[in-house]
């Protein structure tokens, strides 16, 4: 018996509500660009429903759904800055923190060749 996951069944609300919200943009984008469902799941190479639920913000659906649904309507590039590292102001606060204080002692070089 598998058990289902809290984060599919119920995530926390700022999660669900970014999916939502994701899910209405790529709606928008396919419709700005006057493509049908199907139009977008073909470009995918997946089935019409796939895109639906991408479009309601379905928690269940991969995120391999959500990026190509991005790619197939030209829009993948945005997503290139999702977690990016050099935009992380509290992980790099973090690893500063965690840096020597001092450089580390050298041994003396041994200058026998």
């Amino acid at each position: 018996m598998t058990i289902a996951s809290r984060l599919k069944t119920s995530p926390p609300s700022a999660v669900a509500e970014a999916l939502e919200r994701l899910g209405r943009n790529i709606r928008t984008a396919r419709l700005r660009r006057q493509l049908r469902i199907e139009d977008v799941a073909s470009r995918m190479g997946t089935t019409r429903f796939t895109v639906a639920d991408v479009e309601r913000g379905k928690p269940g659906t991969s995120a391999a759904a959500y990026l190509g649904a991005l790619w197939a309507l030209g829009l993948l590039e945005q997503a290139t800055d999702l977690a990016d590292p050099d935009r992380d102001e509290e992980g790099k606060v973090l690893e500063s923190a965690r840096q020597p204080t001092q450089a580390p002692r050298r041994r003396s070089l041994d200058n026998d060749f």
